[in-house]
């Protein structure tokens, strides 16, 4: 019997999410990442070791490893989930909201030049993604997803009842860690932006990560006006910045 194809709900993100066996995070060497971050003046206890990450990970899916899993996605994992999955969906969360609120001192900036990632905070609203990665691999791709998303602090995994259009989900969603010392207090747009606009660190550009985010909104159908008005202010900021440096 043929498998279901995952992406029978939204056709139209076939070729807009990374195939997960291409991805970065699954052949992510972090013997390499540290020397890197040494080089660049972090210390060796820069990230989680790997014991405490995993941990983590089976503290969070203690009696759910051998059980199909949803993973919620807000941010980079709606187009680099990094993991295999079986089935992909609309989903809102009610009760949390997306928010600019991490400071990125490695991925998307530096020390000298921070950028800032979304979190998922109380309050509000938070539309996305949900994939669902069957039983039988949850043990092995959970690796996968813990490395890509629990690297650091900034995270609090935690399962929340999502809606989609076929039904509701229990789905494994990272809210921000209120323990993390990255977490910075609420912005307003303009400040944001300017902070987006030209910072960039080990993962590239963080104006990237939100010009990815702002499109998959508007290739799902989704209005989000802060969102968009803060793409336009990053890019404005962004060429404002860079004319500058022409002259």
């Amino acid at each position: 019997m043929q498998a279901p194809d995952p992406f029978r709900h939204h056709p139209n993100l076939r070729s807009k999410i990374q195939d997960p066996l291409t991805s970065r995070f699954r052949s992510l060497d972090l013997t390499d990442m540290d020397r890197d971050m040494q080089g660049r003046g972090f210390g060796p206890d820069w990230r989680r070791c790997d014991e405490d990450r995993n941990a983590s990970r089976l503290a969070t899916l203690e009696g759910r490893l051998d059980e199909d899993l949803w993973v919620f996605a807000y941010g980079s994992l709606m187009w680099d989930p990094a993991f295999i999955f079986s089935d992909i969906r609309r989903a809102t969360a009610t009760g949390f909201h997306r928010r600019f609120c991490l400071r990125s001192e490695v991925g998307r900036g530096t020390p000298e030049q921070p950028g800032l990632m979304a979190g998922l905070d109380v309050g509000g609203v938070c539309q996305g993604l949900v994939f669902k990665i069957d039983g039988h691999l949850v043990e092995e791709e959970s690796h996968f997803l813990w490395r890509r998303e629990m690297l650091m602090r900034s995270y609090a995994p935690e399962f929340l009842t999502l809606e989609t259009a076929e039904g509701q989900v229990d789905a494994l969603s990272f809210l921000v860690n209120r323990d993390n010392p990255l977490l910075l207090p609420p912005m307003g747009l303009k400040e944001t932006a300017r902070a987006i606009a030209l910072a960039e660190g080990y993962l590239g550009p963080n104006i990237d990560y939100l010009e990815n985010l702002a499109n998959y909104f508007e290739w799902l159908g989704l209005d989000d006006a802060e969102l968009f008005e803060l793409r336009h202010l990053a890019r404005e900021h962004r060429q404002m910045a860079l004319a500058s440096l022409s002259v």
